[in-house]
């Protein structure tokens, strides 16, 4: 039994945590460069938590320039052991409406302009992502949203778009239905595959601010409106990171899902093959196996 180290990826419109005891700004170095912003620690309910706003307070990093590495990796530096990202996004399906949460279990990346893994030239890895997210963390997020009484779905299909455009029409009848996405957005893809390449559990809650392009009554995606949900959004979703610590509780078994042993038989390059530079920019990430 280790100890749950809960960190929060806030999108648009959640640039802190409400309640957290002996809540601080800390700075973290990565070799991966500068996170995001500073990491709020503290603890809710006895767990120790870590809050980082993925676009910056003050929303000054686009969904492409996120630094997506550093932003990882500075969480395991401080110990996370489990990663909820919450984000504003588009819908493709009419029941799940603007104002509603999905707990997202699989998605399509078409990024195309960022640095998706740790690793590369002298120490090559290869994890699996057939299963992206943790249904242990899935299962505390769907408890902890309808607590709140938030309406959720469980269970969808993410579409990870470059941007910062959003889509046009073809585009997004053609992802609603030929390619069955439940939901769009920027910003979790590469994060999903750089937390499984750092065994750190991951889950997504999407919350739903539009209907992106598709639909026939609600035209194209208008921005005043998303930042409307968008402010209701982010205090549903407030509510429902606070009552996480008690459902997950402050001690963790291994994970039942392999989420946090990714990296075994992951790495490929002999020992001896390895670049002692790049072994060294992955201290944190994969000291456990290096």
């Amino acid at each position: 039994m280790t100890q749950t180290k809960l960190a929060v990826i806030g999108g648009s419109g959640i640039y802190d945590i409400d309640g957290l005891d002996g809540a601080e700004w800390v700075t973290v170095n990565t070799p991966w460069g500068d996170p995001s912003d500073q990491i709020l620690t503290g603890t809710l309910n006895g767990v120790p938590m870590a809050f980082l706003p993925r676009h910056g307070r003050g929303h000054v990093h686009s969904p492409t320039e996120v630094p997506y590495r550093a932003n990882i990796d500075a969480l395991k530096r401080l110990g996370v052991t489990d990663i909820i990202s919450v984000s504003a996004c588009g819908s493709f399906r009419e029941d799940m409406a603007p104002g509603h949460f999905v707990i997202v279990d699989q998605f399509i990346d078409r990024t195309f302009a960022r640095e998706k893994s740790f690793f590369g030239t002298g120490c090559v890895a290869h994890v699996s992502v057939a299963y992206p997210t943790c249904p242990r963390l899935g299962d505390a997020c769907e408890t902890a949203a309808r607590d709140a009484g938030i309406t959720v779905h469980r269970g969808g299909t993410y579409l990870a778009m470059e941007g910062p455009q959003f889509s046009t029409l073809a585009e997004s009848q053609m992802y609603r239905n030929h390619w069955g996405a439940d939901v769009i957005g920027m910003t979790n893809m590469p994060e999903a595959k750089l937390a499984r390449e750092a065994e750190i559990d991951y889950a997504s809650v999407a919350m739903v601010t539009d209907y992106d392009s598709w639909h026939p009554h609600h035209g194209e995606v208008d921005v005043t409106k998303i930042i409307e949900t968008l402010m209701g959004n982010a205090e549903h979703g407030r509510q429902m990171v606070t009552r996480l610590p008690a459902l997950l509780g402050a001690g963790r078994a291994p994970c039942p899902h392999g989420c946090d042993r990714a990296l075994e038989n992951a790495i490929l390059t002999a020992p001896d093959k390895r670049d002692p530079a790049v072994l060294a920019r992955l201290d944190a990430v994969a000291g456990r196996v290096l």
